[in-house]
């Protein structure tokens, strides 16, 4: 699978992991000053009149986002956030993970985004340039994440690889494995697609194997998972996931399960281990 972040931007799995992650940092933040580690960082700006027109995932997310009604606290976070990027209105312009987060750094926040890809790492600098305090680094994301959360105390990760590697679900758990390793406090949400139960139950397997504890599991099955070759859902898979997680991402996975999937689409939240 190749989940070029371009090409989905805005999309229903978008919706899902960014209200979750900006949970995730604001609930960081009340505990102190917080290090945010993204693995794969992407461009940190989308603009949907590019590749993600031609996919029109964007028109089945974000844009339904922004007229829907009565939309519960944390999704309206997330709409906050995106009509702040489009004052004339409509949605031409997305945020990814690193303009998100940098938008919402305390002053003794940091952000540190690492991306493979060098034309994109540049596209990644620039979107930053505004916030001292947010860094995008050209490097390979599990590793150099790995590296830079031995120099922090308790940091909150993002391991949100493309899919486009057979091995992109054994590195995301060695890599969270190895971060736990060095420091069991800190805190690292995974991004995976949803297509079939069987891939996924190994992927969370390996983080079972690696002792890992209080992972959580947030799921936002689309539609039934009877066709392995879609993308049929998306999950966010938190280790050592604070008080509040559960309920924050059913409220997340609940309205888009429910507002953007097909019948017979659920939100499921539950504990590995």
């Amino acid at each position: 699978m190749n989940y070029r972040h371009s090409f989905h931007a805005g999309n229903f799995a978008d919706l899902v992991k960014h209200a979750l992650v900006l949970w995730l940092l604001k609930e960081r933040q009340a505990r102190g000053a917080v290090t945010v580690i993204d693995t794969h960082a992407g461009a940190g700006l989308y603009d949907l009149s590019g590749d993600a027109a031609r996919s029109k995932e964007a028109e089945a997310g974000v844009a339904r986002l922004m007229t829907a009604q009565n939309r519960p606290p944390l999704i309206d976070a997330l709409a906050a956030e995106v009509a702040a990027l489009n004052p004339e209105g409509g949605v031409r312009y997305y945020p990814g993970s690193p303009l998100l987060i940098a938008r919402a750094l305390n002053e003794c926040d940091r952000y540190l985004g690492f991306e493979f890809n060098l034309p994109v790492q540049a596209m990644l600098a620039e979107a930053l340039v505004e916030y001292p305090q947010a860094e995008g680094c050209e490097g390979d994301g599990y590793d150099q994440a790995v590296r830079a959360s031995r120099s922090v105390k308790a940091p909150l990760v993002l391991i949100d690889p493309p899919f486009e590697r057979p091995d992109d679900y054994v590195r995301s758990a060695e890599t969270a494995a190895a971060i736990l390793k060095a420091d069991p406090t800190a805190c690292v949400a995974i991004w995976t697609p949803l297509k079939d139960m069987e891939t996924f139950d190994g992927f969370v397997r390996r983080l079972e194997e690696a002792r890992l504890s209080r992972v959580l599991v947030a799921e936002a099955r689309m539609r039934p998972l009877t066709n392995p070759m879609k993308m049929n859902g998306c999950t966010m898979t938190i280790i050592n996931a604070p008080s509040g997680t559960d309920a924050a991402a059913a409220e997340i996975c609940g309205w888009v399960t429910a507002n953007l999937g097909d019948e017979g689409g659920r939100a499921e939240i539950w504990r590995a281990g």
